[in-house]
């Protein structure tokens, strides 16, 4: 959250222009795109729940880093430097949590359970882009210095992170399927036989394109919503403060995403991925036109505009979870835990690519047009959904 989203957030209230802000925090997505390359060596070396402390300690670090970063006077680059840590180490982490709940439960139970996964990663954005955008923007209108309060955020997250990193030292699990790939070793066959594995399954080129179009709409908001929230009116945006942003699009939104996770993975546990897939896909990209509505009306009640920010966070929360129960029925075989994260990274890939001109293209029409474009963006995923293949039955509790 820290990479993907408050990144946007400090670099805008610093004054960076939406141009920049998209264009390189675009770049910070690349990590996840390419932790396919070494996914193999989690699933080879060592165990999961080891990977997973060791990048958790890491992180820890990488948090205390960025609060130092911020009062440099080339904080730009410093800054950027220390998130490609951060995106570095979470991708990592990413790889060996996800194999550690793939190895952990049966595929009906992954399905069902993806709601309440989902849950605690909501926690963390409400945490994040709620709690931590929150606390700076307070600190900021106390302190009068804004990399001052953003430092000093940086600092608490640092201490909360590193907690609850040597807390899972003593408290992780440690199933009985959390161990080393039955392999000689982490030699370059054995890395090139799992990728080979995952390319030759039927219809990889259908596949690769629904994991890279599925999020094409989304991929352009998510980097521009921030900067739409907290531009001046003027500017056609809505004006709030960071405080504001923190509230209503990092704590009450995150909270619809939540609901619509946990629904989400509830409807797919009981009736199937097949049979709800186009069902979610509209409700994940219909509620994009929210934002069309915004930027025209820029109503100044924080009550509109958190209901359409709510609206449009339950509809992609519910719609997310067709996609993550997809990736899963993808990677189910040998090497789940590879092939689930070479999945992640095109599903990265879909998100960073588009993030590279939303900023240019809103700077060049505007916030009311770029969200129509927004919304026309959606079409591909459509055309790939219709293309797609499902197991029937698939995700749904026998």
């Amino acid at each position: 959250m820290v990479v993907v989203t408050v990144a946007v957030v400090l670099y805008k209230s610093l004054g960076i222009s939406n141009t920049d802000i998209a264009f390189y925090t675009s770049w910070l997505y690349l990590p996840w795109v390419i932790k396919p390359l070494w996914s193999p060596a989690v699933d080879l070396v060592r165990t999961k729940r080891s990977w997973v402390l060791a990048m958790q300690g890491v992180i820890g670090g990488a948090l205390a880093a960025a609060a130092l970063a911020l009062s440099a006077p080339f904080f730009l680059p410093a800054s950027l430097a220390v998130f490609w840590l951060l995106a570095l180490s979470s991708a990592t982490h990413d790889i060996a949590a996800d194999g550690f709940y793939l190895l952990a439960l049966p595929p009906h139970q992954q399905a069902a359970f993806v709601g309440v996964r989902n849950t605690f990663y909501r926690v963390a954005m409400i945490a994040g882009q709620g709690g931590l955008v929150y606390l700076a923007g307070s600190l900021q209108e106390r302190f009068g210095n804004a990399p001052r309060a953003w430092a000093v955020a940086f600092a608490a997250a640092a201490v909360l992170f590193t907690a609850a990193a040597g807390y899972h030292f003593f408290v992780l699990p440690r199933p009985a399927g959390d161990r080393r790939a039955a392999s000689t070793g982490p030699s370059l066959q054995n890395f090139l036989a799992v990728f080979a594995s995952f390319f030759r399954k039927k219809d990889i080129g259908i596949i690769l394109a629904f994991l890279l179009v599925y999020r094409l709409g989304e991929a352009q908001l998510l980097k521009l919503v921030p900067p739409f929230l907290l531009d001046r009116r003027a500017a056609g945006g809505l004006g709030l403060t960071t405080r504001d942003v923190g509230l209503l699009y990092g704590t009450i939104g995150v909270a619809a995403l939540i609901v619509g996770g946990l629904a989400g993975g509830y409807a797919i546990a009981r009736f199937g991925l097949k049979r709800l897939l186009w069902p979610m896909l509209i409700c994940m990209h219909l509620p994009i036109a929210a934002f069309v509505a915004l930027a025209l009306a820029q109503p100044e009640s924080l009550a509109i505009i958190g209901a359409a920010l709510t609206v449009e966070q339950f509809g992609y929360g519910f719609g997310f979870t067709a996609y993550m129960v997809y990736m899963m029925m993808i990677a189910d075989g040998e090497h789940r835990t590879s092939h689930y994260a070479i999945c992640t990274g095109f599903m990265a890939l879909g998100l960073m690519l588009p993030g590279f001109p939303a900023g240019w293209i809103e700077d060049q029409v505007g916030y009311p047009r770029f969200f129509i474009w927004v919304c026309l963006s959606t079409i591909p995923s459509f055309v790939a959904a219709a293309l797609i293949r499902i197991d029937p039955g698939y995700g749904r509790k026998l």
